[in-house]
């Protein structure tokens, strides 16, 4: 073989190398959201966004979800609730993708329903119809993801002002009943103030 045509030889086996090196990697399927499962225990009073945003680690850490990090989906008076949670996509518990950007999740072609909004463990979370309702989520978000100022004093109240609150089921009453960001102010901040509306003070959980 003549020195020329053995070195296009080489090249041209070095280049298929690095292209059957250069494959895609798969997507990262594991849990990026989730609804909590349970309230901490202080109603509205999450121990402001800091205090969400550990609960959500906690939660995720405790089914074996390490190495991300998580925000919960709230708004205050400081920052908007779709400004927090990363650009996407998100996964639930069983592997299935609720949106595949922040524009996806906050449109209509979003894939959060009463089946796909799971807690940390893929359970499905009660919603209208079921005992007791818990389809009531906090967010203080308008259907864009910005602020309503209903946030119960920024999360850190039990006992003064409202919270809005979505929808995980995509219905009931309110103002908007099948927004699972917007649907209706609680009663109050208190749990029981909030499970009078048909919720449990749960709140949803994003990776960045």
């Amino acid at each position: 073989m003549k020195p020329a045509t053995r070195w296009i030889t080489i090249l041209a086996a070095a280049s298929l190398s690095a292209c059957a090196t250069s494959t895609p990697e798969a997507p990262d399927t594991s849990m990026s959201f989730f609804i909590t499962s349970a309230n901490p225990g202080k109603g509205a009073d999450l121990g402001g966004l800091a205090g969400a945003d550990a609960y959500c680690a906690e939660l995720a850490e405790s089914v074996g979800v390490t190495g991300k990090t998580w925000k919960a989906y709230l708004s205050s008076s400081e920052e908007d609730a779709r400004d927090r949670i990363g650009s996407g996509p998100w996964y639930n518990a069983n592997g299935v993708m609720v949106a595949s950007s922040v524009e996806d999740l906050l449109s209509d072609s979003n894939n959060l329903t009463k089946q796909t909004a799971v807690n940390e463990s893929g359970e499905v979370v009660n919603g209208r119809g079921d005992e007791p309702n818990r389809h009531d989520i906090l967010t203080g978000s308008a259907a864009n993801g910005r602020s309503t100022g209903s946030t119960c004093d920024d999360w850190t109240s039990s006992t003064e002002g409202s919270a809005t609150v979505g929808h995980h089921d995509r219905t009931g009453g309110g103002d908007d009943p099948t927004s699972w960001s917007s649907a209706h102010g609680s009663r109050g901040c208190s749990i029981d103030a909030l499970q009078g509306t048909g919720g449990d003070g749960l709140f949803y959980c994003f990776a960045q």
